[in-house]
């Protein structure tokens, strides 16, 4: 009992029984007070023009005023007739008997002249001020036609007075089927009269007090329970380094949402961290705490190992900062280079500069370096390794300095500080660095944008995948893990990153076409 009566209760409470008894409420007022179609004006200028001032307001004229006679004591008065109520109003909306629907009547005054005036885009008014509509007027009363106004939708009467004084009643008279015809006095001229009425809004102040309340207390509390079911023990999470930042991302999310899960994150390149899977899985019964994620397909034929999309990832191919190809590489250029059949960059372009191409590779166990063969250059690279350390050339016998690398970092560290150096990595990587340049192949650069909405020709991409050793356990950590990353947070860190989630509709169908594709090649 005492758990049921907590101030965010109280006040759940509370809210819920006065947001009803307030619709109630209003409902009730809706049906007994109609007013819902509603015609109001207002007098935005009663001023003498004449120079028999008996008001005792001072007037100053020149130009044509005395020519007309008997306007000593003229006036000049601007009326604005607008719907301000929810609903518009038609022709028939109307009641009176007459031609006409509105009548304005100036008391102790007789109407001189009158001008209609409109605002921009409502051209379509004017059409219904003529005398054929009851346009027209006599002594002091001033008969308005029938016309039509959406919500919102106002006109205006610039009438010319004499005989009287200023500040003399004005008074529209007229009737409304369903609603009412109005003075809007309280407001000031140019302002739009108030949306809703003080009732609904002293409501709605005081339910918006309310929510932020509740809002407040549940914010200060911090009880909420976590996204997931929460599993508790320890899982590893293996193979693409270029996955890395997501993963170690990913495992600090979960171990800050879940207490007692320790996720550990051991990236070793795609194809090591499959095999190890594999192997660890051959000697056990049941499915390891290990998830090896890799960068394409798996290359080990092994029935066990069970695979998850996850997400497309974007690769690129970067260059050291004094190699600057106009408009990046052609896919020939590409793979001629990594034929070994250009040993020097001004081969390409005269405009570059004559100094040896250093490839700088991933070693075997990449799956960013398997991507780059099968999607880029359609075959294995041609060149051997012929260097330990990417600088000297330990083997003599090949034109082309050729080293490899175990990680994403290690080459774009190397690529940026060897001249000459051309390489490959994942896109968000090498998006961070200011120190190397990433290239266009064929004049399609690396974008998230371009492959989401279809219109990317750019070659370098594939499917991230996490696989599992059979099917985990319903209540391991592994399966409540791999769960997390399908939701909403995760999807956030994925695409933070610069990968396409494949639980997005969008990337659900860019993935199955990627699976498609894999699986014809």
């Amino acid at each position: 009992m005492q758990d049921w009566l907590s101030a965010e209760n109280v006040i759940a409470l509370t809210t819920a029984v006065v947001g009803v008894v307030a619709s109630a409420v209003m409902v009730w007022y809706e049906r007994r007070v109609p007013r819902r179609k509603r015609i109001g004006y207002r007098v935005q200028m009663d001023n003498p023009i004449g120079h028999d001032v008996r008001s005792g307001r001072a007037n100053v004229r020149l130009g044509l005023f005395d020519e007309a006679s008997d306007m000593s004591d003229a006036t000049l008065v601007l009326l604005r007739v607008e719907n301000d109520g929810s609903q518009s109003i038609a022709d028939s909306d109307y009641t009176g008997r007459e031609r006409h629907g509105l009548t304005a009547v100036f008391s102790d005054r007789v109407i001189r002249g009158v001008s209609v005036t409109q605002p921009v885009g409502t051209d379509h008014l004017m059409d219904h001020f003529t005398p054929a509509a009851g346009f027209g007027y006599q002594d002091g009363v001033l008969r308005i036609p029938r016309v039509p106004l959406n919500r919102g939708e106002h006109f205006k009467l610039l009438v010319l007075l004499s005989g009287g004084d200023v500040g003399c009643g004005i008074r529209l008279i007229g009737g409304i089927r369903d609603g009412e015809v109005h003075p809007n006095s309280a407001i000031l001229p140019d302002d739009k009269p108030p949306l809703f009425s003080r009732a609904a809004r002293l409501i709605t102040v005081l339910l918006t007090l309310c929510v932020i309340t509740l809002a407040t207390i549940v914010v200060a509390r911090d009880d909420t329970p976590p996204p997931i079911e929460c599993e508790t023990g320890r899982l590893t999470l293996t193979g693409s380094t270029a996955f890395k930042p997501v993963l170690e991302d990913l495992a600090q999310e979960y171990e800050q949402d879940c207490e007692g899960a320790d996720i550990d994150v051991d990236a070793r390149g795609s194809t090591a961290g499959v095999s190890d899977l594999a192997a660890l899985g051959a000697r056990s019964k049941g499915s390891p705490a290990v998830i090896a994620f890799s960068d394409g397909p798996r290359t080990i034929d092994d029935p066990q190992l069970t695979a998850n999309r996850v997400a497309l990832s974007l690769f690129t191919l970067v260059v050291n900062d004094g190699i600057r190809p106009s408009g990046g590489l052609t896919l020939d250029d590409v793979r001629r280079i990594y034929r070994g059949e250009v040993t020097r960059w001004r081969q390409l372009d005269a405009r570059l500069p004559d100094i040896p191409v250093v490839l700088v590779s991933r070693d075997a166990d990449s799956g960013t370096r398997q991507m780059f063969q099968r999607e880029v250059l359609d075959s294995w690279e041609r060149v051997p390794s012929t260097s330990l350390d990417c600088g000297s050339k330990d083997d003599s016998s090949y034109p082309v300095t050729r080293c490899e690398l175990g990680s994403t970092e290690q080459v774009l560290d190397t690529v940026a500080a060897t001249a000459g150096a051309i390489g490959y990595s994942e896109l968000s990587q090498a998006t961070e660095r200011r120190d190397l340049r990433r290239l266009a192949i064929d004049g399609h650069e690396a974008s998230v944008e371009d492959l989401e909405k279809g219109r990317n020709a750019y070659p370098y991409y594939g499917l991230e995948y996490a696989y599992t050793y059979r099917r985990p356990s319903a209540n391991s950590l592994t399966d409540s893990f791999l769960a997390y990353v399908r939701r909403g947070t995760a999807q956030s860190v994925i695409r933070g990153h610069g990968h396409v989630p494949c639980e997005t509709v969008t990337g659900a169908k860019l993935c199955d076409e990627k699976a498609r594709s894999d699986e014809a090649d």
